[in-house]
């Protein structure tokens, strides 16, 4: 009922009909509902007629009608008729909300009314000092002209004074009050009147004189009833100014005493247009009313006036004349408003500021400010940068400037990536609200109304963004900071936090003095009651006191400066600002957590902290400090640590570094510590090293720079800074070697000495096999496991009698309760027992699963005791059932404490309640398997289940009776947790990753898998296939129609040979991408499995020709979408070729089908098809059935020629590496991805078997020979050379390209021989084409290479001559690697040889190569860093200049990681096969550009640096190896000349 709306008037009206079907209520609830509301109604009918009757009795008592009917009455039975008054429909759904009354008998300038709020109902005597009121709404008299309002207004105002006077009471009479329900309006309600003219009510007093009996009585009413007074009505929905006028009446003893008062009341007569005063008759107030007071009960009252005179004196000498504040508790108060109701402020909230101008005094009392975790300011100030907050805190703090347009996301950026291009959480946000001066594009400062109309929309956006999508409930305290005028832009920004965050709950109020907060609460009760103002502000505390006092209560101050090792020995600050500003670096200081108060800090603080990582949660730099201030135990040191700090020593201690860039690995079993031992590497080395972590997501460029800036800080000399070691947890290879190779090039342009240690890579990954890890790269790789050494043990068994005897009866006391409130990140773990332990362990249960080395028995006897008595049905028991099904296919994976609030159908409480409300909700059994989660990067805070392990167990356990299948489906099918708004995007992005990502050994995980390892599960279940494609078609709904979901359904289909539903689905997802190469792909993936099915599982020999047109459809089908997806623009990640390989699969399968249908297996050899697919030959037979794919049929041998060229050229670009991205959606066979050019050799020995023509005759001498020699080359035609040449392993330039890596050099050697047999030997530039040229030409380099001594290498003056065939302009231009050819062959040995003329050919082609790579990677910057570089230049001459990488190769020894190491760290420029072999080459750099001279001239050839950033800053001389590639000349090992 809550989500549909249903409110109090909503339920009076509502249908049976509707509670059934919309809401889902039962038949008894609904009848038992609708009965309670009758009877309801029915009671309240009575006492609104009543009230209606008394309320008309009460205005006959008050208006007294003239002879001659005045007008005054008129106006008011027309109003009864005709209006109904205005009310929003937010009000009507709104609870009541009363106003305060001004304060009696003062002018308070400070005092507002809201529109729509209600006064107290209108009130009699009381105690003769606190004044009665009344109510007059004068909705329509107030249009009256000047003369008839001033009568209407003097009659209402002197019959209410003379009833006060008379009864010696005080007394306020409001107009613009509603004084009876009528329409939507309701009695007490403020509506305002908009006046026309102020001194009508002044002059309205001037009737006193003509209405009062004598001139004393005329003179006591002067003295008695005060001038008007007008009170503005504040409105946020009307813009214009209503006001409400107040008459004081204050009849004192030392007036009135021993009086009878009578008024003649004036009234306006239509006929005569005057005004007449009516019989002069005394009034008294009766309850509410003020009556006349009757001849027979004169006598009677004038007796009784010696009484009220009496009661009159006795209550003015009793009044106090100032009322004594209540004195609360300031500190106390303040306390619990900004820490949410505990003792203590810690790191565990965010606040956000809003404040105005500031006094020069009050900027030496910001110090709490400072301290505070600022996640913004919303600054009113224009001049805070030069005067005020800003200039002051920023000295301290870095921070972030903006305005409030910055947080409009004009680009539509997705939540994470605005998050990170506004640097929130990385710095305090300064948000300038009006303006900052002396900021050259600064917004103009404008005055408050006009701020209304251009940048309260602008503010509304900002404080949206931040509440509703980027900090969750009640994790942030908004704290207004008033020390000067309030202006109403600071009130409409407290209106719209108010609005977002569902009321006054975490907002905070600081008023410096009364007078500020008297006008900011009469402006803010817009939005909320002055009561609950009341209650969350701090009133007439000065700055200073506030300061002290926060600080009294705050755990940590800030440090201003931070230490940090300097290599003579002593120490340097780092500033605060300047730490900040590295913001890509967790930078650990040599007194790290020296900040810490441990004069605020108590024991259970302490204990809490120790507590949390014993039961799983993370271990913090404060869990290092209190065990060095023995304020806690110790943390265990694992072999492993003691291993890692041995080879950490051994590294630093080098005199000669092996390498410049140095790494260490921990591979670690989820949950064994590795996390840990990583963290005791980097606290036990900030001494001697400068130690970081690399923050997840940031730029490998950002972080480069970063690290190289903490390297240097106050150092003086490069060659001389301590080394940097930085922890990379969880990082991609891809990253690490990025970072790397980076690192190593900033070296060399520094000129550091290349021998000088500089950086160290603590790289900390999850594996599920560390041993293998570490098998692999033993030398500087450490493997943490579950398993416990002989040495280990009597640690674990140690450090559980400490926990034991410290924490035990602490925990059997409070049980539960020792979560920490408020999210803090030390948040506990509540207890429970469990009949295998020990009562005083169940509250470590991580810690004693660690003990036992997490074995899969002890696991399992733990998970069954928990589960035994849980109960199924329950909601406790669903989410334990998501959690652990996330947990154990998700790595990292959590759901947030909004989340889970939500499934549980709990309230957002505030603050410290929140958490006990959630924690108390959970069942035992979820307490005792959760921990609660605070990151101190993020700001989400979530539940996971302690361990991976322990999850995969509870998961295994509960899905017995529930397979996990309908436990997914359940998850995604529910909307509570689907669309919940707060953290929407992460939690969607964990349920993507839950039914996208595949396993990979590569990455650590235990297998490979062809789909997401929970789709695999469930296609084990029984109909477990049929459950997997239901189950992703209810994930593709729930995540809104996701296109990649879609695309793994059609796999998962098509893999299940159900073509027609993978169609499908392929085609849905092409739908929603119809650009995506990798969705496009998948559709040419199900037509070529169909295709394949339909020819594996032909029965007959020869099938039907229907039969035949429906697989050659298909197979047709498949090469048109890989046609199409290799047309498509691809995506900056990914590579350029998928598709080609699926067009070459199947055209290729395609040609063994029609081989071997009837009309051409019948015939003799391959002439009738190959005449068919070659010419314009059709044969009867197929003419009409296959008349729709003769076209396509014809084609497929040029487009077959045209993919495997494509596919050659791509490869001879790149390297064959494959990113995560491409790995997780490749559709292709594992043959395609890993082994690229083994594939492609193969495939072209098959394409060339299909279309090879060899004369009967030949075939015949060459079967009774025993040996297939092939023709002589000169009766080959240009088709058939190309042919063969392709059977022969030369057809393309990766497949010459690979006979480099036959492991038997002349076996490859004679193969190349083989090929160029093919060839006249009296070659012309006339008989060969261009493509046919440029494969000889890489033949003959490649047998040069392999096989020197051969008799069929040309000379190279013959193969450069051969070579001027090539274009290197024009619309003839020749392909790429024709360009190649021309790089390597007519680089010189010497430059001074170069003749013009080859100078004029090298210099083109270089700058075409470059050209045509620029446009191949354009929008790729990604795959730049995999051009590969084929060829060096070497010492030798001629051919032999040309160097092989695979000869520099064979000299790298080691493992394949160790090989990769020393390419990326540059120790191969250092082998004996590169200095012996390889020729440096000079040149200079100039505007960031590498350059060298090319032959005699003064022209000059740019050269491409492998690593851009290798390049030295200014301009400098140079040495460089060279290297050939498709991109031009790429220059490696770049140094700076001596």
């Amino acid at each position: 009922m809550v989500e549909e709306e249903v409110t109090g008037p909503v339920l009076l009206t509502i249908q049976r009909e509707y509670l059934n079907s919309i809401i889902g209520m039962k038949s008894a609830q609904i009848e038992h509902l609708l009965q309670k509301r009758d009877e309801l109604l029915k009671t309240n009918q009575p006492d609104k007629k009543k009230l209606a009757d008394s309320k008309d009795k009460r205005r006959e008592k008050e208006v007294l009608v003239a002879p001659s009917e005045p007008t005054t009455k008129e106006p008011q039975e027309k109003a009864e008729q005709e209006v109904i008054p205005y009310m929003s429909s937010n009000d009507l759904n709104s609870e009541v909300t009363f106003c305060e009354y001004r304060k009696f008998d003062q002018d308070d300038k400070d005092c507002r009314y809201v529109k729509h709020h209600l006064l107290p109902p209108e009130t009699g005597t009381e105690d003769l000092i606190i004044p009665c009121h009344e109510y007059k709404s004068l909705e329509i008299a107030h249009k009256l002209d000047s003369e008839r309002l001033k009568s209407k207004v003097a009659n209402e105002v002197l019959r209410f004074a003379c009833g006060c006077m008379n009864m010696r009471t005080n007394g306020t009479i409001h107009f613009g009050i509603m004084d009876k329900n009528k329409g939507l309006h309701k009695h007490g309600e403020i509506i305002g009147i908009p006046l026309k003219n102020r001194e009508d009510f002044v002059d309205a007093l001037d009737y006193i004189e003509r209405c009062f009996k004598d001139s004393k009585q005329q003179k006591d009413a002067r003295d008695c009833i005060r001038n008007p007074r007008f009170v503005e009505v504040c409105d946020k929905e009307i813009v214009g100014e209503t006001m409400i006028v107040e008459y004081d009446v204050v009849p004192k003893a030392s007036i009135v005493k021993n009086k009878l008062y009578s008024v003649g009341l004036p009234n306006f007569y239509e006929k005569e247009g005057k005004v007449k005063c009516e019989k002069k008759v005394p009034y008294c107030r009766v309850g509410a009313n003020t009556p006349q007071i009757a001849e027979e009960d004169l006598v009677c009252f004038i007796q009784g006036l010696i009484e009220k005179d009496q009661q009159r004196e006795e209550a003015e000498s009793f009044r106090t004349e100032s009322s004594l504040d209540f004195q609360e508790n300031q500190k106390r108060k303040l306390s619990v408003l900004l820490t949410g109701g505990k003792t203590k402020m810690d790191n565990s909230m965010f606040y956000i500021v809003v404040t105005s101008q500031m006094q020069p005094e009050h900027l030496n009392s910001i110090t709490f400010l400072v301290n505070m975790k600022l996640f913004c300011v919303l600054d009113f100030d224009p001049n805070s940068e030069i005067s005020g907050l800003y200039g002051s805190y920023k000295e301290q703090k870095a921070v972030t400037p903006h305005f409030l347009h910055d947080y409009e996301n004009v680009k539509r950026l997705d939540n994470a990536a605005f998050i990170e291009n506004l640097k929130l959480f990385d710095r305090v946000s300064w948000i300038f609200c009006n303006g900052r001066h002396n900021f050259p594009s600064g917004e103009e400062t404008v005055d408050e109304k006009t701020w209304i109309k251009t940048r309260k929309k602008q503010m509304k956006k900002a404080v949206t963004f931040i509440c509703n999508e980027v900090l969750p409930r009640s994790c942030f305290v908004v704290l207004f900071l008033l020390t000067s005028e309030v202006k109403q832009p600071v009130v409409e920004a407290f209106h719209e936090f108010y609005a977002e965050m569902n009321g006054h709950d975490c907002l905070t109020v600081i008023a410096e003095t009364k007078e500020i907060y008297k006008k900011w609460s009469s402006l803010a009760q817009v939005s909320c009651a002055k009561s609950s103002l009341d209650e969350i502000s701090i009133v007439d505390m000065p700055l200073s006191h506030v300061d002290a006092t926060v600080q009294s209560i705050q755990l940590s101050k800030n440090q201003p400066a931070r230490k940090l090792p300097v290599s003579n020995g002593g120490l340097c600050f780092l500033k605060s600002v300047e730490k900040a500003m590295l913001d890509s670096l967790e930078i650990i200081s040599v007194d790290q957590c020296d900040d810490a108060n441990l004069e605020v800090m108590s024991n259970d603080d302490v204990q809490k902290i120790e507590l949390y990582f014993y039961r799983g949660g993370n271990i913090d730099w404060i869990n290092f400090w209190l065990a060095n201030k023995n304020k806690c135990g110790a943390i265990i040191e694992r072999d492993a640590y003691k291993e890692a700090n041995e080879i950490m020593s051994e590294v630093v201690s080098r005199k000669m570094a092996i390498r410049p860039t140095e790494s260490v690995n921990i591979y670690h079993n989820p949950g064994s510590g590795g996390s840990t031992v990583a963290r005791q590497i980097l606290w036990n080395w900030r001494t001697k090293l400068r130690c970081a972590i690399v923050k997840q997501g940031k730029e490998v460029t950002t972080v480069c720079e970063h690290m190289v800036k903490l390297r240097e800080h106050e150092e003086i000399d490069k060659n001389k800074c301590l080394p940097v070691l930085v922890l990379l947890e969880d990082q991609n290879l891809e990253y690490v070697d990025d970072l790397r190779r980076l690192l190593t090039n900033v070296i060399t342009t520094k000129k550091i000495n290349p021998s000088l240690l500089c950086f160290i890579l603590l790289i900390c990954n999850r594996s599920n096999d560390p041993e293998k890890m570490r098998r692999a790269l033993s030398s500087q790789t450490i493997a943490v496991t579950y398993k416990l050494s002989d040495e280990e043990k009597p640690l674990f068994e140690k450090k559980l009698v400490y926990l034991k005897q410290k924490f035990g009866d602490r925990e059997s006391k409070i049980k539960s309760k020792t979560v920490i409130p408020k999210g803090k990140s030390q948040l506990s773990v509540a207890t429970q027992s469990l009949s295998q332990f020990e009562p005083e362990l169940k509250f470590i249960l991580t810690f004693v699963l660690m003990s036992n080395e997490f074995q899969s028995s002890y696991i399992e006897n733990v998970v069954k005791n928990i589960l035994a008595k849980i109960d199924h049905s329950s909601q406790d028991t669903w989410l334990i059932r998501f959690v652990a099904l996330l947990n154990t296919y998700v790595i990292d994976s959590s759901i947030s404490v909004s989340h889970c609030e939500a499934f549980l159908g709990l309230a957002c409480c505030h603050n410290e309640a929140r958490f006990y409300a959630l924690e108390d909700r959970l069942s035992e059994e979820a307490k005792l398997i959760f921990i609660h989660l605070r990151e101190t990067s993020t700001h989400i805070q979530s539940f996971r289940i302690i361990n991976s392990l322990v999850a995969k167990e509870i998961l295994t356990q509960l899905s017995v009776n529930l397979p996990q299948s309908e436990i997914a489906m359940k998850l995604i099918n529910d909307e509570v947790l689907m669309n919940h708004r707060f953290g929407r995007d992460e939690f969607l992005k964990v349920i993507r990753t839950l039914f996208i990502r595949r396993y990979k050994v590569s990455r650590g995980d235990p297998e490979n898998t062809t789909f997401s390892p929970l789709i695999e599960h469930v296609t084990t279940e029984n109909g477990g296939l049929q459950r997997a494609v239901d189950l992703m078609k209810a994930a593709f709904l729930a995540l809104g129609k996701d296109s990649f979901v879609a695309q793994q359904l059609a796999r998962l289909l098509y893999k299940s040979l159900r073509f027609e539903e993978a169609q499908q689905w392929a085609e849905e997802a092409k739908s929603l991408s119809p650009n995506d190469t990798f969705v496009l792909d998948t559709l040419g993936q199900v037509y070529k499995w169909w295709f394949n099915h339909l020819c594996d599982t032909l029965e007959e020999k020869e099938p039907s020709p229907e039969r035949v047109v429906e697989i050659i459809a298909i197979a047709l089908k498949a090469i048109a979408a890989f046609r199409d997806s290799e047309k498509t623009q691809r995506k900056e990640t990914v590579s350029l070729n998928n598709s080609y390989y699926g067009e070459v699969d199947v055209g290729c399968k395609l040609l063994k089908f029609l081989s071997s249908v009837t009309i051409f297996s019948n015939t003799n050899g391959n002439s009738e098809f190959l005449q068919y697919l070659l010419t314009e030959y059709i044969p009867t037979e197929v003419k009409t059935p296959w008349k729709n794919f003769h076209h396509q049929l014809k084609s497929l041998q040029k487009n077959l020629h045209q993919a495997l060229e494509c596919l050659s050229l791509d490869l001879s670009y790149f390297q064959t590496d494959i990113n995560e991205e491409e790995e997780e959606l490749d559709a292709r066979d594992p043959e395609q991805v890993y082994k690229p050019r083994e594939w492609l050799t193969r495939m072209s020995v098959v394409y060339a078997g299909f279309f090879c023509c060899i004369p009967e005759e030949n075939e015949e001498t060459n079967e009774s020979n025993g040996n297939k020699a092939e023709p002589p080359a000169e009766k080959l035609s240009p088709f058939q050379r190309q042919l063969l040449t392709y059977k022969f392993g030369g057809g393309n330039v990766t497949a010459i390209l690979s006979l480099f890596y036959d492991k038997k050099a002349e076996r490859a050697g004679k193969q190349l021989e083989k090929i160029m047999a093919l060839y006249p030997e009296n070659l012309t530039l006339q008989k060969l084409d261009k493509t046919e040229l440029t494969n000889f030409l890489f033949c003959q380099i490649a047998l040069n290479c392999i096989q020197p001594g051969s008799i069929k290498i040309l000379p190279i003056e013959k193969l450069k001559d051969l070579s001027k065939r090539f274009r290197t302009k024009g619309n003839e231009m020749s392909p790429a690697s024709s360009l190649f050819l021309l790089s390597l062959l007519f680089w010189p040995e010497d430059s001074s040889e170069l003749s013009s003329a080859d100078e004029q050919i090298l210099l083109s082609a270089i700058d075409t190569l470059q050209k045509l790579c620029e446009q191949k990677t354009q929008k790729m910057s990604q795959r730049k860093s995999r051009i590969a570089t084929h060829f060096f230049l070497g010492k030798a001459r001629g051919l032999n200049k040309i160097v092989h990488r695979r000869v520099i190769e064979k000299g790298i020894k080691g493992n394949l990681s160790e090989r990769k190491l020393k390419w990326l760290g540059g120790e191969v420029w250092k082998t004996k096969e590169v200095v012996q072999q390889l020729k440096r080459i000079e040149g200079w750099t100039e505007n960031e550009n590498l350059y060298m001279k090319c032959g005699k001239s003064d022209k000059k050839i740019r050269v491409i640096p492998r690593y851009s950033a290798s390049l030295p800053y200014g301009n400098e001389r140079v040495t460089f190896y060279l290297g050939f590639s498709f991109e031009g000349v790429l220059a490696h090992d770049v140094k700076i000349k001596e």
